[in-house]
């Protein structure tokens, strides 16, 4: 059996032990511009992509190609479209990084509470006297608002009601309200959510429906004193205007792990700010979830080109509308 498959950015080992285990040839990508992926994926039977961008180009330049197998959850560097119009699955691995990601959210909920990046820089400069300025905050018995209630969002309530027994509202249009009650979460309007959390945490995917869904009149909505993280996609948000909301005190503070150009530029506007908080999209990059995520990515790969149903495909109602399945 020669299977090709290949890797545009590195995954953990794990994940390659068992695409080579199943068989088949593994190839890394030399870069992972589009440019480059397209001319070296000709001969591809299948292929993981982790944030790289997924054109229509590559795919066209691909005849061979079954299986597109995201090394995560969020689809949208990746032209699932014109994958379904090849006939092509696209898979991904919903349950790897939900863990990784809600742990990663209820450090930055803390950090902000606490400060702790003034807090660190001023005792670094011998500012003991900032302890004198009463200026953190209690998580425990607060509001939390949770945009997006899916494995992360509700992962997150779970934890922020049993560790710090905050009252959570949740504004998800597509999630069952006996879910949202089973997790003892209150479905609310975005607008209500907005005015009464003290924290807002962003996990909704990113669509033209989501896309800067969070602008100046929707922070204008919020306490000055709340703080609101983005965990989901850099275009969730106006990034100028969350800006601007934290300088001007609209709110007390922000926290991203994502941007809109990633890896942000020199000077983007952020790096300016004290009172946000940034990582750099790694909030799945743990020791742990690197490895679910490569071996799931790998297991898609190796359930599609083995004839068997993929466990999570993502493009079935395209491929059906494209005649494909």
């Amino acid at each position: 059996m020669n299977v090709k498959v290949m890797i545009v950015q590195p995954i953990h080992e794990s994940g390659v032990k068992m695409l080579l285990n199943a068989g088949f040839q593994v190839i890394q990508a030399s870069s992972p511009e589009p440019s480059v992926v397209a001319r070296e994926i000709v001969d591809c039977d299948g292929v993981i992509v982790r944030t790289a961008p997924f054109t229509a180009e590559i795919i066209r330049n691909a005849p061979k190609l079954k299986v597109i197998a995201r090394h995560g959850v969020g689809v949208d560097n990746i032209d699932v479209e014109e994958a379904s119009k090849h006939g092509i699955y696209v898979v991904n691995t919903p349950n790897a990084n939900a863990l990784s990601v809600a742990e990663a959210t209820i450090a930055f909920i803390l950090a902000l509470a606490k400060r702790l990046k003034q807090m660190d820089l001023a005792t670094r400069k011998g500012d003991f006297n900032i302890r004198d300025q009463f200026s953190t905050t209690d998580v425990d018995g607060k509001t939390l608002g949770i945009i997006g209630l899916g494995r992360i969002g509700s992962l997150v309530a779970k934890k922020c009601q049993a560790a710090f027994s905050m009252k959570v509202l949740a504004f998800d249009p597509y999630i069952d309200a006996r879910k949202a009650t089973e997790l003892g979460v209150e479905l609310v309007p975005l607008e209500r959510l907005l005015r009464e959390s003290d924290f807002v945490t962003i996990h909704v995917p990113f669509t033209p429906e989501t896309r800067f869904m969070i602008r100046e009149d929707q922070l204008k909505l919020m306490k000055p004193t709340a703080y609101i993280i983005n965990m989901a996609r850099g275009p969730i948000w106006d990034e100028l205007a969350v800006l601007k909301a934290v300088e001007e005190g609209w709110i007390a503070g922000a926290a991203t792990d994502v941007f809109i150009e990633e890896p942000p530029k020199n000077d983007h506007p952020f790096f300016k700010c004290e009172k946000i908080l940034l990582t750099p999209h790694n909030a799945a990059l743990t020791k742990e979830c690197v490895i679910r995520m490569a071996e799931g990515a790998a297991q898609g790969v190796i359930e599609v080109l083995t004839g068997r149903k993929p466990s999570f495909p993502v493009n079935l109602d395209l491929l059906k509308k494209y005649g494909k399945i």
